[in-house]
């Protein structure tokens, strides 16, 4: 017995020392560019979550290595990484050369069918299939109709926060930002009014917190199990608890069953699914399949979005001349349509567009991409002095966006609020502005997201006005850990407009 103990751990020892001699050569023995593993620590990132800096900041000091370079290596714990951040080598990667890298890592080797059967973590054909399945949820027809249902919630929304009472205190924008985006997607995605400003004890609010929150220790727990991904399977940890899974998955097959009986069709996601069935050279969604993607509909979407609209109501805030400007704007609108407000009207704002577009390149909802190599391609040389390199199936590059976002080689200014550098199209359409990502596997529902936010904005400020309050902290200074949030969150004084035009207070903004 003692000699086969003595075997297994000269094999589990020699196991050890080959993985980590591959792992951490890699760059040097194959002559890349690349972050000595010391000092720069392994453990740097995963410092990060456990509150020890801010996140961004890691990023940065990655990005900022060798600012000449296209790509360059570096090691997070035990896996070698490479970072791209030459903007047409991106574009090249994501858009021309798609086929080798179609995929991320996503969430497929975790324990959670939520997370790994949804789009975001499917892959090669199934991830095609899928994709092509949902991709008419978010055509201009179907914008359309999810306007309305978007505009509701807006409205509602408007509404509950210009009648509440001055509060000296201030009001938590994130919280409330978060029971809008709470009602939208519940509405747009399971077809169910939910109304959680004036309900905020709602369990899809109160379970969509719970899935969504990231911070301190289950933003460690989520590193742990992307780095050891075999680990948490054996321990059977998961991210999402039992009790939110079962509570998603009972509203999808309860509602499919009333929609059946009843005969009920609507203008969302999960109809689509359901429209599919028994449609021939169509593979059927079975109940775990639909709910993960109804599911991962509200995961991304009830954070980034809520955000997103957070960091907008901060910066509008913090430049009222910005704010007068949006007012004007969508004052004018509401004059044009005397109060009623068309899905062609809000594409009409151009300003405001322009505000969440600069929102979105200071403030990122996502910090960087990531792509699994698939086949065999290969890289030019990082510098001009250096060899190309072949990347092999199973390497992973990230693309730091927050970073890219903020070079003062892409953007004049970049600590700058200016929404006017996204007047033309020159700023939208260039190859290092990526908000939502690049290529066939760009965010599916970037045009709901954007048009979310624009129908939230347009009703608040079109009845509200934001102030900074004691509370408001500008510049703003990121919190520690793995979520993009300022260190005292978001508040902000609300208060009721005294010059709120006419129109509105006899049609659709009347209360």
């Amino acid at each position: 017995m003692e000699y086969w103990s003595i075997l297994l751990s000269i094999v589990i020892g020699v196991v050890s020392i080959d993985y980590l001699f591959r792992n951490y050569n890699l760059f040097k023995r194959h002559g890349v560019l690349h972050i000595p593993l010391f000092p720069f620590s392994i453990f740097k990132g995963i410092l990060s979550i456990f509150r020890q800096r801010v996140f961004t900041d890691f990023f940065q000091e990655i990005y900022n290595f060798n600012p000449n370079a296209k790509y360059f290596g570096f090691y997070i714990t035990t896996k070698p990484f490479f970072l791209l951040r030459d903007p047409e080598l991106i574009k090249n990667v994501l858009i021309k050369n798609f086929e080798a890298f179609p995929d991320r890592r996503g969430f497929s080797e975790l324990n959670d069918p939520l997370l790994g059967k949804n789009l975001f973590s499917l892959r090669g054909e199934k991830w095609r299939n899928v994709r092509t399945l949902l991709s008419p949820s978010f055509t201009s027809s179907k914008m359309k109709m999810m306007f309305t249902l978007m505009s509701e919630c807006a409205v509602d929304f408007a509404k509950f926060l210009s009648a509440l009472p001055a509060d000296e205190g201030g009001t938590n924008m994130k919280d409330a930002f978060s029971k809008y985006t709470n009602d939208v997607i519940a509405t747009c995605a399971f077809g169910i009014k939910i109304d959680s400003m004036k309900d905020p004890t709602n369990k899809f609010f109160v379970y969509g917190k719970e899935a969504t929150n990231f911070l301190g220790v289950r933003g460690a727990k989520f590193i742990f199990l992307r780095t050891f991904p075999t680990i948490g399977r054996i321990l059977n940890l998961k991210l999402i608890s039992d009790h939110v899974a079962h509570f998603f998955k009972d509203i999808v097959a309860t509602t499919i069953a009333t929609r059946d009986e009843k005969h009920i069709t609507r203008p969302d996601m999960l109809q689509l699914m359901m429209d599919i069935r028994g449609k021939e050279g169509h593979r059927e969604l079975d109940l775990d399949d639909m709910t993960a993607q109804a599911f991962i509909f509200f995961f991304g979407g009830f954070d980034t979005s809520s955000t997103a609209m957070s960091f907008a109501a901060h910066e509008i805030a913090a430049n009222p001349e910005v704010q007068a400007r949006l007012q004007q704007e969508i004052d004018k609108i509401l004059e044009d349509s005397n109060g009623d407000v068309s899905y062609e009207a809000i594409n009409r704002l151009e300003y405001l567009d322009a505000v969440i577009s600069e929102t979105l390149r200071m403030y990122p909802p996502v910090f960087f991409l990531e792509r699994v190599c698939e086949r065999d391609h290969e890289l030019p040389p990082a510098l001009p002095d250096e060899k190309p390199f072949v990347m092999k199936k199973g390497m992973v590059f990230w693309i730091p966006i927050f970073a890219i976002h903020r070079d003062e080689k892409h953007c004049d200014n970049p600590e700058k609020f200016d929404p006017e550098r996204f007047l033309d199209n020159k700023m939208h359409n260039s190859s290092y502005y990526m908000p939502f990502g690049l290529g066939p596997r760009m965010c599916i529902a970037n045009r709901f997201a954007m048009l979310e936010v624009k129908v939230l904005l347009f009703h608040l400020l079109a009845r509200c006005e934001l102030k900074p309050n004691a509370k408001t902290t500008s510049p703003i200074k990121f919190n520690k850990g793995l979520v993009l949030m300022p260190e005292n969150g978001f508040w902000l004084n609300i208060q009721r407009r005294k010059d709120i035009h006419p129109v509105l207070e006899s049609t659709i903004m009347d209360s």
